[in-house]
């Protein structure tokens, strides 16, 4: 995830659970009743986030979810976590440094038979198509998942609603590891970001400048 962060956007990752990882405070009542696997999960993910926290000499807290389940950060704060199978990942920035930011990783294989159809437009299948004939060796199913899942945590801080997947429109620059998504319904809004594939995961990450930068 290092590598796709502009300057400024500090970042800790974790490749699998760590065992000393604990919750602070109101984190343990998100969990309380979730088996031990996922309250491990969601500790290292948290232990990644104050992790970041520090290295911007913000003191350890506590970041419970909020009522949509998004991370609530301390003030002066922007971040986002992700995790997926053997990857917990969590990123911040000042708040005055970039205006929010999201991530997300997932495992690189093709999606269940008839997911895409519930996650694409017919516009975005076709571009898939192309892209898949150029580059087979990326599964831009699931590239295109992340992309929804990195543009929709970035927008909620911004927005205050939760986006479907039919609310983004995603177009890929494989040549440059970037994509722009276009929210139609907030035009002329529109978010750009940077991907790779690695360690058989796709990571994607979702920066939003302040206008003058």
């Amino acid at each position: 995830m290092i590598t796709l962060m502009p300057p400024g956007v500090e970042v800790a990752e974790a490749h699998g659970d760590l065992p000393g990882a604990r919750l602070l405070g109101a984190e343990a009542e998100a969990v309380m009743r979730s088996p031990a696997a996922r309250r491990l999960e969601f500790a290292t993910v948290r232990h990644c986030a104050r992790t970041a926290l520090g290295r911007l000499g913000v003191p350890p807290v506590p970041i419970p979810r909020g009522a949509a389940g998004a991370p609530q950060w301390p003030t002066g704060v922007v971040g986002s976590m992700t995790h997926c199978p053997g990857y917990r990942a969590a990123v911040a920035a000042r708040a005055g440094t970039y205006l929010s930011l999201g991530i997300d990783a997932e495992l690189h294989r093709p999606l269940p038979e008839g997911s895409l159809r519930l996650i694409a437009s017919a516009a975005e299948r076709r571009h898939l198509a192309e892209l898949g004939g150029r580059d087979p060796g990326v599964h831009w199913d699931a590239l295109l998942f992340a992309v929804k899942e990195s543009v929709y945590k970035a927008w909620y801080p911004l927005g205050g609603t939760v986006l479907g997947f039919a609310d983004a429109e995603v177009a890929f620059d494989p040549g440059a590891g970037a994509f722009r998504a276009v929210l139609p319904d907030h035009a002329p809004m529109a978010f750009e970001g940077r991907w790779r594939v690695v360690d058989g995961m796709v990571r994607v990450a979702t920066v939003v400048p302040f206008l003058s930068q």
